[in-house]
């Protein structure tokens, strides 16, 4: 637990580094995330990283805050389910707001023991994986700021977390847009930042395949590229169809960015 929690810290140590650069004129700055600003994302992430602190220490107060904000919802009070959880800051203040309790995260989640189980916003989850979408949610919307900024990003092997994430929410996709999951699973296989080769079995006898790059991966299952404007070799129906909708995270179906919307490298 305590290896997957320093891949955590330093996911967030990243983006911390590329927040300390920016003027506090781009914090208003649309990325090229549904036009959200460089405070939208920022806060959306700490208040997830606010919620997961939340249930772990207060789990009764993190289950008055989940009805109240699934109320929200019902009614469509779309502004008042958001001005739930932390008051939020912005431009630099909000970056200090946001990395005081991704720190606080870190060590919390580091020091549990990684099967015990916590409220979340759909079904409970465990300690694990409540880490390991911290660390995709901190890259992948990470990449909504180096997209705006045009930096160029160095991958590292801690990907591996977000692969398997990807990899495990196949079914996920399907059932998330009520369509029902092929069972043919395709057989994945990418090539991690250092070489190495990263290889999740599919389905036993499937022809469908995946192959590439593991970053490229990463990208497309968290929606920040299109499939079309990777490098990654797709074989079969089943893989064809997961590539164009895949998304390893939760709340409603999205759709992808459009081909070379979000393609800039």
């Amino acid at each position: 637990m305590q290896q997957l929690a320093d891949d955590l810290r330093a996911e967030g140590e990243e983006l911390f580094g590329l927040l300390r650069s920016l003027d506090e004129s781009d914090w208003e700055r649309p990325t090229p995330f549904k036009g959200w600003t460089v405070n939208d994302v920022i806060g959306h992430l700490h208040g997830g990283d606010w919620a997961v602190i939340l249930s772990m220490s207060d789990p009764a107060a993190y289950a008055v805050f989940k009805q109240a904000r699934q109320e929200a919802r019902d009614r469509g009070d779309e502004a008042a389910r958001n001005r739930l959880g932390p008051e939020l800051e912005s431009g630099s203040r909000l970056m200090a707001q946001w990395y005081e309790y991704f720190q606080e995260m870190c060590l919390q989640t580091g020091a549990a023991d990684p099967k015990a189980r916590i409220q979340w916003s759909g079904p409970d989850m465990s300690i694990r994986m409540a880490a390991t979408a911290r660390q995709m949610e901190t890259w992948a919307h990470g990449q909504d700021i180096f997209d705006l900024m045009k930096r160029p990003r160095v991958p590292t092997d801690r990907l591996k977390n977000i692969a398997v994430l990807g990899v495990k929410t196949f079914g996920w996709t399907f059932r998330n847009r009520g369509e029902p999951v092929p069972g043919d699973m395709p057989h994945v296989t990418l090539t991690a930042p250092s070489g190495a080769v990263w290889d999740f079995p599919g389905a036993a006898g499937t022809s469908d395949r995946v192959e590439g790059s593991a970053a490229e991966f990463c990208h497309v299952v968290t929606q920040g590229r299109n499939i079309a404007d990777t490098a990654l070799k797709v074989t079969g129906d089943t893989a064809i169809r997961w590539m164009a909708i895949a998304q390893c995270y939760a709340g409603p179906p999205h759709t992808p960015p459009a081909p070379g919307e979000r393609s800039w490298q």
